[in-house]
């Protein structure tokens, strides 16, 4: 009996270890299945992924080979030169010299075709540098495209198309000055082909890597190809290429590897079956460690972001009364920071946090969603005004930490919860609650209007406007006279910003200052420089003036775009003068300096804008270098009072002393410009010169003046 019990006993041990044994070994098998399979997965996926990489780059070849012709074509269609040539005599032999000439060798067209208003009659027709036909080399399919072309509005034409050789790209733009002509003459069309010869798929074999690039008529099995399209979309051609075929390659050179992963794998596996018991316990204790610190602030204890939203989740599905949230940032918290440092900083955080929790009996959670940004949960009857008098008494009393007095505020956003509406919408709501409290000052508390979305929308869909304008070119310069006091000759012009829209005119203090929050600021300085500049270089007698913000000049790329764009246009940099205001000088001075020196060193000059209203000095004159000083049109406003011309001849002496020259600006009637100029002043602005006007009134008061 007692061996019976004992056989039983071993083939009990045994049966064990056998369907142990079993058991490993049918992991093991459906684990090297597995990874068979992932290997051979992943042996596809390579190659795929490259073929899908050489498909993407052979288009991008088709593209670049496009692109090349069309900005080839751009550059000679788009050009003043060949505009007056196109229309004379001397229309054919002009455009051999320029273009025939060189189709004989040249590595961007191999043949220039220039075609007449008429559409149909060839004033030049080279390949190669000898004449040819363009109606029998490329088909009816040329005058086609020529027909569409001829429109001077449209971006240059470019379609592949058959020929008599094989296929080409063919390029065509109508000739037309680099400025709108103020007529609508009939246009020549400029019409440059390439063709797709070996030569230019070897380029672009070895500038997209396809490797073996050839051209065919019809797609081969076995290769990638993409195909080539004509004008009406039809198939003429395929670009065929063998796959690399990568992890193919990569996988034999694996193999080896990947049994020894297999025997590997097993033996892992046995010893993480041995320690899988006492890890599951060590794992589920630090499981709920992560879980707990997932969802509250390290610092401060309270609940973290992602806290705060699963709790308002649970409140959601409770019967509770609808939660409100408040979120609340601390007013000087970066102060507390730079002057007494992070450890203090972090300490006011603690204090902060013990006390927003114990503020009132109905806050059921307190949340530190980052920095000095808090969040309140309140479920209770307390109207928002008792919520805001006992969140703003927390600050009412100064805070001590280690013998030192602390001050901070805070600006406080609410919103209501309504109906199953999502958390993150309750945040969001809040947040637009508390920015626009921190925009109307400290210690403010505003709660959530729908007003506030419909503010952000009419913002954001004016900021669209503004970027399509920008783009479009439909802000426009309009030019301010600025006149000798002495002479009361116009001595130079301040480019002003204008945007005029369907719905009326939009007034600068709204789309500069929009401009600067929406980052488009560095596109509308650019285009004004641009177009002011372009219009300057018709009154060469005269100094210009631009405005600069002070987002701009931070920019450290800003000096070397308006030294481009100086060299660009041919505009020379000692009739440039940059006006910034001071509070560039104030936010970035480094950055301020370091632009203006660098502009400064190629004859730009610098103004002081606005002096007067703000903070700037004297000395901010004379440390960044300024040529010029403006006054501001508040103290020119202000001399029918005896104090403020007491302050503005006061202000003007110190220029003077200095020897920088004053502009005033904003000046309306005779009396002030007498006063303005026998205080020192050389230089005036105003209505009483001048309102701000179009390129053309200027023209024509520059005209009437030399008449006079």
């Amino acid at each position: 009996m007692s061996s019976n019990l004992a056989g039983r006993h071993v083939r009990t041990q045994t049966s064990s270890i056998v369907a142990t044994t079993v058991f490993f070994l049918v992991v093991a098998l459906v684990l090297t299945g597995l990874m068979a399979h992932v290997v051979a997965a992943m042996t596809r996926s390579a190659n795929d992924i490259d073929d899908a990489r050489a498909r993407r780059a052979a288009q991008a070849a088709i593209a670049a080979f496009v692109s090349r012709l069309g900005a080839t074509t751009t550059d000679n269609a788009i050009w003043d030169d060949a505009y007056k040539a196109a229309s004379s005599p001397a229309a054919a032999d002009w455009a051999y010299e320029n273009w025939g000439k060189t189709s004989e060798d040249y590595a961007l067209y191999d043949g220039a075709i220039v075609i007449g208003p008429d559409r149909t009659s060839i004033v030049s027709a080279y390949a190669k540098g000898k004449p040819f036909e363009p109606g029998l080399f490329f088909g009816d399919g040329f005058y086609r495209q020529v027909k569409v072309a001829t429109d001077p509005t449209r971006a240059p034409l470019v379609n592949f198309i058959k020929t008599k050789n094989g296929i080409a790209l063919l390029a065509s733009q109508a000739i037309q000055p680099f400025d709108n002509v103020a007529e609508n003459p009939q246009f020549s069309t400029l019409s440059f082909y390439k063709e797709f010869s070996q030569q230019v798929l070897d380029t672009l074999s070895n500038e997209h890597d396809l490797e073996g690039l050839r051209l065919e008529a019809r797609p081969e099995p076995d290769l990638l190809n993409a195909p080539i399209t004509d004008m009406k979309g039809a198939v003429i051609g395929y670009l065929v290429w063998p796959s690399k075929a990568p992890g193919s390659i990569v996988f034999r050179q694996v193999t080896p590897y990947v049994a020894a992963a297999i025997v590997i794998l097993a033996l892992f596996l046995i010893g993480v079956l041995m320690v899988g018991a006492s890890e599951t316990r060590r794992l589920r204790q630090l499981a709920q460690a992560a879980l707990y610190q997932a969802g509250h602030d390290s610092l401060s204890g309270l609940w973290n972001r992602q806290g705060l939203l699963s709790l308002l989740e649970e409140l959601a599905d409770t019967a509770s009364p609808p939660a409100r949230l408040y979120l609340v940032d601390l007013d000087g918290f970066k102060a507390v920071n730079d002057a007494w440092g992070h450890a203090v900083g972090d300490e006011l955080i603690r204090l902060v946090s013990n006390a927003l929790i114990a503020c009132h009996p109905e806050v059921v959670a307190a949340a530190r969603l980052g920095g000095d940004e808090f969040a309140l949960v309140h479920v209770g009857s307390a109207t928002f005004e008792d919520m805001e008098r006992a969140i703003l008494a927390l600050f009412a009393e100064p805070f001590k930490i280690e013998g030192r007095t602390v001050e901070v505020g805070a600006s406080i956003g609410a919103a209501a919860r309504d109906g199953a509406m999502d958390p993150l919408e309750l945040l969001r709501r809040a947040d637009m609650a508390l920015y626009r409290a921190k925009a109307n000052g400290r210690g403010q508390a505003i709660e959530y209007d729908p007003e506030l979305d419909h503010e952000r929308q009419r913002v954001a869909e004016l900021e669209a406007l503004l970027k399509s304008a920008i783009g479009a070119g439909a802000i426009e310069a309009v030019f301010q006279p600025l006149v000798s006091a002495s002479t009361g000759a116009v001595t130079g012009l301040e480019a002003l910003a204008r945007w005029r829209t369907a719905a009326g005119n939009v007034s600068p203090e709204i789309f500069i200052p929009l401009a600067e929050r929406c980052g488009l600021i560095d596109a509308l300085g650019v285009h004004m420089l641009r177009t002011s500049i372009a219009h300057a270089k018709t009154w060469p007698d005269l100094a210009l003036s631009v405005n600069v913000s002070p987002v701009q000049l931070c920019n450290p790329e800003f000096a070397a775009e308006v030294i481009s764009i100086l060299q660009e246009l041919d505009f020379s940099p000692e009739r440039l003068t940059l006006e910034i205001t001071e509070g560039v000088l104030m936010t970035n001075p480094d950055q301020a300096r370091r632009s203006i020196d660098q502009l400064k060193r190629v004859g730009i000059k610098f103004a002081l804008d606005d002096f007067g209203c703000g903070y700037a000095s004297i000395g901010a004159l004379r440390q960044f270098g300024f040529d010029r000083m403006k006054i501001d049109r508040s103290l020119v406003s202000a001399l029918d009072d005896t104090k403020g011309a007491d302050v503005l001849r006061a202000t003007i002496s110190l220029a003077t002393a200095l020897q920088i020259p004053v502009t005033a600006e904003g000046i309306e009637n005779s009396r002030q410009a007498a006063i303005l100029r026998d205080a020192g002043c050389d230089q005036l602005q105003g209505y009483l010169m001048g309102k701000p006007m179009s390129a053309r009134d200027i023209a024509g008061k520059l005209q009437e003046e030399a008449a006079a």
